[in-house]
């Protein structure tokens, strides 16, 4: 298995090169048509909880499918991540868990932050430390957090990470760590995946899609219901959940994750 990290960033991590779907919102959109910038895409009508600019269209409503079809382990999703946000080896703010089925053939499930619509770990945070943003990112302010812990006790995902050691310092020496972009990280405080939202407020991808080799993650706007990976594969998001039959990992617990997954060959996912 290659677990060699991966180099991010680049022409590949820019929304200008992604091809988008003609007539969003169309019936029978399934394939890319048409180049245009994806910051260019209209958002449509808000969804559900999420927030609208005061006179102004929808804000993008952030999130994430993972197609376990094209899931081979290769972790180079974790790599880019760990080596942006400048995260100890054991924090996999992207863990990759494996399994070996009846056949002997090798499956992979990368679980992550699941971005939940009702979050038990914004619920449990006695400091307001963890919250979410307009666009419905949940996000942690180290500056605040005290490191109770709390919200790792409440996540039925284990997504988050305590820093019990100093941070590597950061080669920029006037870094200053933002919920946005943490780092470097803060010991005695929390951390988790932020969906790297100063990319997409830039009009770039994650590191992870961006790292992907085999293009398995995708960021998807719910309210433009447009989802894309990192070869620029564009699809309508609801349906290509719908025509694959994708499912939310833990969903009988009502957190309303904003992560689908496909499954790989119809195969279980006890994880």
């Amino acid at each position: 298995m290659d677990d060699e990290p991966a180099e991010s960033g680049g022409e590949r991590g820019t929304w200008s090169r992604r091809r988008v779907l003609a007539g969003l919102g169309a019936a029978g959109m399934a394939a890319a048509a048409t180049v245009i910038p994806f910051s260019q895409v209209p958002t449509g009508e808000t969804t559900s909880g999420t927030t609208a600019n005061a006179g102004g269209p929808a804000t993008r409503q952030w999130g994430f499918v993972v197609d376990l079809r094209r899931c081979s382990g290769y972790r180079k999703c974790t790599a880019a991540c760990q080596k942006e946000y400048q995260l100890p080896k054991d924090h996999e703010w992207t863990k990759t868990l494996e399994r070996v089925d009846e056949e002997g053939r090798k499956q992979f499930f990368p679980r992550r932050c699941m971005m939940c619509e009702n979050p038990p770990c914004l619920k449990v945070c006695p400091t307001g430390a963890t919250f979410k943003n307009e666009n419905g990112v949940v996000l942690v302010d180290q500056d605040r957090c005290i490191g109770c812990r709390m919200c790792m006790v409440a996540c039925p995902y284990e997504a988050r990470y305590f820093h019990f050691e100093d941070p590597p310092k950061s080669a920029n020496p006037f870094a200053r760590p933002t919920p946005e972009f943490p780092v470097p990280q803060q010991k005695g405080t929390v951390g988790k995946c932020v969906l790297c939202v100063s990319n997409t407020a830039k009009g770039k991808i994650p590191f992870c899609v961006d790292a992907c080799p085999t293009d398995a993650f995708y960021v998807a706007d719910l309210n433009a219901d447009v989802m894309t990976n990192g070869s620029g594969e564009t699809f309508q998001l609801s349906k290509y959940l719908y025509d694959n039959d994708a499912f939310r990992y833990k969903e009988e617990l009502n957190t309303s994750p904003r992560v689908w997954y496909v499954g790989g060959h119809g195969q279980d996912v006890p994880y």
